[in-house]
């Protein structure tokens, strides 16, 4: 019983990094249709993010059951607890990729990208695919180096977004009001994404030390102490 309970354990975190894989897939999928204009790569994005949130709803009951079953403590537990709250993450960042892959479809023929943004979001974009992918390797390895590549990166998104706001909101930006809605929404979509990839990277803190990342400084230590137990 012991050992069918820890590859239950085991199959929930690759189930974990299996709905990763997909929100991969579908940033990736949503800032080319973003930047390009392809309504049907959107489409796709869109009519996909239903598998992402099925697949969060059944990793939460099986989460749900070994609990009621199995009753664990200690990691095994952080385990489970951990599970429940990074599915939610993961679904919620597949809706902001599908957000992005919205606003690409509502804009069609034309493209959703305003002038003057487009090395701006282009950039947005690769750091929200690069974040996504690190996150993928964070899950599958618990290597909290991962963890502070996240936050590194998200304070990068975090810049990028200040300064779309900075440009729809200065005196030289002669946006349409539909091009400045479009800036905002676009620009806060992809920094909630990266934001819920650093919500992911310090619940797995929590997994692999037991301890919250409260501060996102809190992840660079645990980096830290996580080295030196390896020493």
């Amino acid at each position: 019983m012991r050992e069918v309970f820890h590859q239950s354990l085991e199959d929930l975190q690759a189930r974990l990094a299996e709905i990763s894989d997909l929100v991969t897939v579908a940033i990736e999928k949503a800032t080319t249709a973003f930047a390009e204009s392809d309504v049907a790569l959107a489409e796709e994005v869109i009519a996909d993010d239903a598998k992402i949130d099925e697949l969060a709803v059944s990793l939460d009951e099986q989460a749900i059951e070994i609990l009621a079953r199995q009753q664990p403590v200690a990691r095994d537990l952080r385990i489970v607890i951990t599970a429940l709250r990074v599915s939610a993450s993961l679904e919620r960042m597949g809706d902001m990729a599908e957000h992005i892959a919205q606003l690409a479809r509502l804009r069609f023929p034309e493209r959703a990208v305003p002038k003057g943004l487009k090395g701006t979001f282009r950039r947005m974009g690769e750091l929200d695919v690069d974040i996504s992918r690190t996150l993928g390797e964070l899950l599958r390895t618990q290597d909290l180096r991962f963890a502070d590549a996240i936050r590194n990166a998200d304070d990068d998104v975090d810049e990028l977004h200040a300064r779309v706001f900075e440009k729809v909101l200065s005196d030289n930006w002669k946006g349409e009001a539909t091009a400045t809605v479009d800036a905002t929404l676009a620009s806060r979509y992809h920094e909630r994404f990266a934001d819920h990839a650093v919500a992911v990277a310090k619940k797995v803190v929590y997994l692999a030390t037991g301890d919250w990342a409260i501060e996102e400084e809190d992840i660079a230590l645990a980096v830290e102490q996580q080295e030196l137990g390896h020493a």
